[in-house]
């Protein structure tokens, strides 16, 4: 095969955070993508329907082809009242739950459960989705034992208690995850982003620590690695493209913060199509990146199509990001797709 043409993808997890470094990740998303999801993890975080729509603003003031889909930031005090303004908005497409200190700007987020189940039991009626970032918090727990954590103690329950919550289980990385996703209902979705199906802990630590391989939920061992290859390779409409692409200036990665986050949007598509390949599953990538997405979500697919050409090119090692500079996913690797112009 020298070319395959898919229905244009979207992403259904990204961050762009905000500012100046808007016209460099705007931009590289676009090129890839016709829809994104976007975090509301920014500092101060998007709380209220308000800033979504301000947020959206900003966004869209970059003048690219992306339609950007807004997310609330989940905490202990949102209110059913404000869930419904979100969704009355058209703006908002879903809420974000965080557990407190799980992640970048995570700090606002869930400190107990019990605390949001006014504010999710309202998502349950109107149909709106919760997106989890699914690890526990609690220090004595394993950083590699943390989504499982929180499958048996949080997310297993709530969907007991809300059976009909509409529920993303955002870039997973365990085989427990894509089993339990594979077991729910059909009100329950995943993410996977494109390092959890290229890279595993060995990449990260052998040889030196990577710290533009650290993400959240951290890369796990390969055997983990193998069955979200299998999930994807299966063909299960429950699993969906979403990169968690997050940017950090290189500064920020490698320092004592070493801050969590892969930049992968300016070759996402081809680290995928690099992904799918190595494991025999090409046919299986536009479902995966074009069409389980939008369908969970109940959105049109795309009507545009992009094509990708068999032709081996080098990811740069690095690109401008505002003042600073970024590191890609992959830099420096060869890839052996690419989208064409």
């Amino acid at each position: 095969m020298q070319s395959l043409t898919i229905i244009r993808p979207d992403d259904w997890h990204l961050h762009l955070r905000d500012g100046a470094v808007l016209a460099r990740t705007v931009a590289d998303t676009a090129a890839q993508f016709g829809r994104a999801m976007i975090m509301p993890n920014l500092s101060p975080p998007v709380v209220n329907t308000n800033m979504a729509i301000d947020y959206k603003a900003r966004l869209d003031a970059q003048n690219s082809s992306l339609t950007a889909l807004m997310t609330l930031y989940l905490t202990d005090q949102t209110s059913a009242h404000e869930i419904q303004r979100a969704f009355d908005s058209g703006i908002v497409k879903a809420v974000k739950l965080y557990p407190a200190g799980a992640t970048t700007n995570s700090a606002a987020g869930v400190t107990n459960i019990e605390n949001t189940y006014a504010a999710i039991a309202k998502l349950e009626e109107l149909g709106m989705p919760l997106l989890v970032h699914g690890e526990v918090t609690h220090s004595h727990i394993d950083i590699f034992d943390r989504e499982k954590g929180f499958i048996d103690q949080q997310l297993g329950p709530l969907l007991q208690r809300f059976p009909k919550l509409k529920c993303v289980f955002e870039h997973i990385t365990t085989s427990e995850a894509a089993l339990f996703v594979a077991d729910a209902s059909d009100w329950v979705g995943a993410t996977i982003t494109p390092q959890h199906l290229l890279y595993n802990r060995n990449d990260l630590l052998v040889g030196g620590v990577k710290p533009h391989l650290y993400c959240l939920p951290v890369l796990k061992r390969n055997t983990h690695q193998q069955a979200l290859q299998a999930a994807v390779s299966a063909g299960s409409h429950k699993f969906f493209l979403g990169t968690d692409s997050a940017p950090h200036a290189q500064g920020a990665k490698e320092s004592a913060c070493g801050c969590a986050g892969c930049y992968s949007s300016p070759a996402a598509i081809e680290l995928y199509a690099q992904a799918f390949e190595s494991f025999d599953a090409l046919d299986k990538l536009e479902a995966f990146a074009s069409l389980n997405g939008p369908d969970f979500y109940g959105l049109a697919r795309n009507s545009e199509t992009i094509t990708l050409t068999r032709c081996d090119w080098q990811v740069p090692s690095s690109l401008t990001f505002g003042d600073d500079i970024i590191i890609p996913l992959g830099a420096g690797e060869i890839l052996n797709w690419k989208i064409e112009a």
